[in-house]
């Protein structure tokens, strides 16, 4: 086992908060001397079905703790899931119903063994401790925190200031949140930086409680695709670790240089030492970018599906790269020579879309192309002649390849 220093040293990469430092190293040596592992919890409310990049930062923290020889606790919030975290909310959330919670729960619970060790992780559902609690302990949990407490939290007080609505319901989530580290005794507490609030209400409710309070630590939100806003699926700009490999591979290849240095800091195993230089020589032009960028997605496509599944990937993107952006394995359409068929009628004909109107729309979004060049004109009117072939695009995805018989 390391030292609590040299664990620490490691610890600190990649965060924002720490509270506090040498609390955390008093905890480390005393793990150290005893032999008896941290209990590292982290909480995540299942308010999606799928797992994504965004989510990772939080796991990949987890892991360096479990690889240090912590126990990791992975906590799935379906309590607080229906509740509704407020955190950088400007206005009340939707509730989850139950059945939303348990299926989107149960998708984590799977999707998590993707990153962290199955033999010493445990999972723990906060419905285990809440699920018993009856109007006297709620009257309990309410008593430990002040309405003015809670206003000092900042989208609380933007919202009180502003004359938005706050439910009572969205007070309570901290303090759910603040007991779930009470309910498991946690050493540790990690979450994102927009957490921070929360977190340190379960120093405080452990305090309440009789119980050493735990180190909170935050990582930095991961911007998604877009370069500005939190990963989301809501926004599509996410990266889901059970994408098929093509388009995981893909997607990271879509990354600002800029950004991508980031999610090297925050997602892969890189030291401080091997970032620094890996930027000096991409400012230096010893590194090209976009070589850096493949290995990145490599790496991703490596971690969540496999080595070959990787390579092919790599392959495919080289293959769609040097060839205008279209597959070298699409369909074929084949059809006799015709004159004057509109655009939209052959799209539909070729199976690219459903209806006239759908590929109409399509058009005149930029959406189709011919080997490669748009088609603006939605009026367009093509002339098939005997022997030529060309592909048509529709879509991000869709292609099919046109062939016309002699």
């Amino acid at each position: 086992m390391l030292s609590a220093s040299e664990q620490l040293t490691q610890l600190k990469k990649g965060i924002i908060d720490l509270v506090s430092e040498k609390e955390l190293l008093v905890k480390l040596e005393k793990s150290v001397k005893t032999g008896k592992p941290l209990r590292i919890k982290a909480g995540f409310d299942p308010s999606a079905p799928d797992l994504h990049l965004g989510h990772t930062v939080l796991i990949n923290k987890m892991r360096q703790f479990q690889r240090l020889g912590h126990e990791v606790i992975f906590l799935i919030g379906d309590i607080t899931g229906m509740v509704g975290d407020p955190s950088g909310k400007n206005e009340t959330r939707k509730p989850l119903t139950r059945e939303e919670v348990k299926s989107n729960g149960e998708t984590y619970a799977r999707q998590i063994f993707k990153l962290l060790d199955p033999k010493t992780t445990i999972i723990e559902y906060n419905s285990k401790w809440f699920g018993p609690f009856d109007v006297f302990d709620i009257f309990k949990l309410c008593g430990q925190y002040t309405v003015a407490r809670m206003l000092e939290r900042d989208d609380f007080q933007k919202r009180y200031e502003s004359h938005a609505p706050i439910s009572i319901h969205e007070f309570l989530y901290p303090l759910l949140q603040g007991y779930d580290s009470v309910a498991l005794k946690a050493d540790v507490e990690l979450g994102g930086n927009d957490q921070r609030f929360n977190l340190l209400v379960g120093r405080d409710m452990q305090k309440s409680y009789g119980q050493e309070p735990q180190v909170v630590m935050t990582v930095p939100l991961l911007e998604g695709l877009d370069g500005v806003n939190k990963m989301s699926k809501s926004l599509n700009n996410y990266i889901g670790v059970d994408e098929n490999p093509r388009d995981m591979f893909g997607k990271t290849m879509r990354l600002s240089d800029e950004l991508m240095v980031k999610y090297y800091e925050l997602l892969t195993d890189i030291t401080p030492a091997e970032l620094t230089d890996l930027k000096d020589k991409m400012s230096q032009k010893k590194l090209n970018p976009r070589d850096v960028k493949i290995e990145l997605a490599k790496q991703f496509v490596e971690r969540f599906h496999s080595k070959d599944e990787a390579e092919k990937s790599k392959q495919e993107f080289f293959e769609i790269f040097s060839n205008k952006g279209i597959p070298t394995d699409i369909p074929e359409w084949k059809t006799s020579p015709v004159s004057d068929i509109w655009v939209c009628k052959l799209m539909v004909d070729a199976g690219l879309t459903t209806t006239t109107s759908e590929a109409k729309r399509l058009v005149e979004g930029g959406g189709v192309e011919r080997d490669g060049e748009k088609i603006t004109d939605s009026k367009l009117k093509l002339n098939l002649k005997s022997g030529e072939s060309f592909v048509l695009k529709a879509g991000k995805k869709k292609f099919v390849k046109i062939v016309v018989n002699n």
